[in-house]
């Protein structure tokens, strides 16, 4: 399939070094895949989870600027913290989540893709599960939604792997 986008880039090293080297990355055509799966995904997930944030701060009094509840201050305090924590979570591994993904998804666009698209499901469902408070707080974040929260940790990890491999070959180069 053709694709209209670069199909690669040259990256040259800064003028101080002194050994020469020129590295050329040939980007797949699936590689948009990647980039949507990097970019659009996790902002329309978190913004999503954002909304339910909101929601609960309504429904618990909790009040701007305060990001947390404060036990003791606020009546449910727990519950709101839950639904923030699990938000939360997500947007303290987004970046490196998405930054590993446009790397190895030039050596694995598809399964990358896949992954991270994974990754968002797994930050969904692990928020639903966190913020059920009939749940044991150390085991509710995994078991909310037939336990499809585990899709959070297997995908991060999966592609933190595709990356270690994707920047070993390119340093074997």
């Amino acid at each position: 399939v053709a694709s209209s986008f670069p199909s690669s880039f040259v990256l040259f090293p800064p003028s101080c070094c002194s050994v020469p080297m020129v590295l050329t990355i040939e980007l797949p055509d699936a590689y948009p895949y990647v980039m949507l799966a990097s970019t659009v995904a996790p902002l329309v997930t978190s913004s999503i989870m954002g909304g339910q944030v909101m929601a609960a701060r309504t429904k618990y009094d909790v009040q701007y600027p305060n990001l947390y509840a404060t036990p003791g201050f606020h009546k449910e305090a727990d519950a709101f913290n839950r639904v923030q924590r699990g938000h939360q979570s997500m947007l303290e591994t987004a970046p490196f989540i998405s930054a590993m993904a446009l790397v190895a998804g030039t050596r694995y666009p598809l399964l990358v893709a896949a992954l991270n698209l994974a990754n968002c499901a797994g930050n969904f469902f692990y928020l639903k599960g966190y913020s059920d408070t009939k749940k044991d707080v150390k085991y509710a974040r995994y078991s909310g939604a037939y336990g499809l929260g585990v899709l959070k940790p297997l995908s991060m990890f999966g592609i933190l792997g595709l990356t270690c491999v994707t920047c070993a070959a390119m340093l074997s180069k």
